[in-house]
């Protein structure tokens, strides 16, 4: 399938944007350790989300995400702590080549019964559960933030409890917060006790009743097209976005304020913020420095938006991307060089463009690698490529399944080319 993107010339719109995907996520496992019955309220009809909510509702022994890596990384933990329940966890076939070593091997030194049904290192799973002893751990704190995730929110059904200790560099440390955040809201007690300690008492959750916030990620594209568009009068309004969130991804309206776009909150009678109102200004920085440890999801956005604006850049702190649902890294400099940028890459982490420009394609056609940020990043490029063409544009059901009707709302023409 290929869809083929021609951007209005005025973009103006109200976008009811999907909930949080990284906020539901979480919050159905939590639920789900706390004997909850009532799954949370607007939780997120993305696939992650859903692989999730089919499986804790049906639990069958054999458990298939297809491409969910958060639902991966999280369900099997859940899974660890299933007294007498054995479950086989599988994927897609890019899912099985997505390590799980160090996930496997926290949970195993915390007591789990982990066997690897296929190569060492890698899902699928076999998954004997019972109850965890817990205690103290040490895990590197530059690994995909989803493990600690994972291992965090079991902990307050832990037999005694946990103490993490995150060794070397933190990575995406905003995400370690949204879930102690949310486990805080469940009534755990769970703190970091030094810059690198995490303290979680064995003390289970309480069952409430919880609502999921909108996604800060799905704003990002939004932001990119309206700082694309040409149009100095362009503008929009994006709905349940939180200002105090603890979405890390919420650091994308300060980004966007460097290359040209003012964020206003719009306030209810009851004082909650909860629309953002977007605007085109003439502030851009010249060039755009970033470390995206915290929020490397926002690194694709960028890295098209920078391009195409012209704005030289250098980014760090982008390790997690080469084990995303793609290498992402890689993805973003073959499919750039489409559009007829030269970017270059250092250290498998970092990622800059100087500026170095190539003969664009005729009719430049993305290539989304099954990987749903790369579809949604891209997108917008149509607005200064009319007739761009977006390969297997279905890939965003993963994270925003009502992207491209919100495009076609907002007066994009949406072509299906099959």
């Amino acid at each position: 399938m290929q869809y083929i993107i021609t951007a209005p010339k005025h973009l103006e719109a109200t976008i009811d944007l999907p909930a949080s995907k990284s906020i539901s996520n979480r919050a159905l496992v939590i639920n789900a350790l706390s004997g909850g019955n009532t799954l949370p309220t607007n939780l997120s009809d993305c696939d992650d989300t859903e692989v999730i909510i089919k499986a804790l509702a049906e639990m069958p022994e054999e458990i298939d995400i297809m491409a969910a890596g958060t639902a991966m990384r999280f369900m099997t933990a859940y899974l660890s702590t299933r007294e007498g329940q054995e479950h086989t966890i599988t994927g897609t076939e890019r899912m099985k080549h997505r390590p799980i070593k160090v996930l496997v091997d926290a949970l195993r030194y915390l007591g789990a019964e982990i066997d690897y049904a296929g190569e060492e290192g890698f899902p699928p799973l076999r998954i004997h559960g019972h109850t965890l002893e817990g205690g103290r751990l040490e895990i590197p704190g530059d690994v995909s933030s989803q493990f600690i995730s994972a291992l965090l929110m079991i902990g307050p059904v832990l037999k005694n409890g946990l103490e993490l200790v995150l060794t070397g560099n933190i990575m995406s440390r905003p995400y370690i917060d949204l879930t102690l955040h949310t486990m805080h809201d469940y009534g755990a007690r769970a703190e970091w006790t030094d810059i690198r300690t995490i303290k979680v008492v064995s003390n289970g959750y309480k069952e409430r009743a919880y609502h999921i916030e909108n996604d800060w990620s799905a704003a990002s594209y939004w932001y990119e097209m309206l700082v694309l568009m040409k149009d100095k009068m362009s503008e929009l309004t994006l709905t349940g976005l939180m200002d105090a969130s603890r979405q890390g991804d919420s650091a994308v309206r300060y980004l966007f304020s460097m290359l040209g776009v003012k964020s206003r909150f719009g306030i209810t009678e009851q004082g909650v913020p909860t629309t953002v109102a977007l605007k085109k200004t003439d502030f851009r920085v010249p060039r755009m420095e970033y470390d995206f440890k915290n929020q490397p999801d926002l690194a694709p956005t960028l890295v098209v938006t920078c391009c195409l604006l012209g704005v030289p850049f250098h980014f760090v702190g982008l390790s997690t991307l080469k084990i995303k649902e793609t290498d992402r890294i890689e993805a973003l400099k073959h499919e750039m060089r489409k559009l007829g940028f030269i970017l270059t890459d250092h250290n498998d982490s970092e990622l800059a463009w100087s500026g170095d420009i190539c003969e664009p394609d005729a009719e430049p056609a993305i290539d989304t690698y099954e990987d749903h940020r790369m579809a949604l990043a891209f997108a917008p490029a149509a607005i200064l490529f009319p007739g761009l063409r977006i390969n297997e544009p279905q890939v965003v059901t993963k994270s925003y399944p009502e992207f491209w009707d919100h495009l076609k709302a907002a007066g994009f023409e949406v072509k299906n080319e099959e």
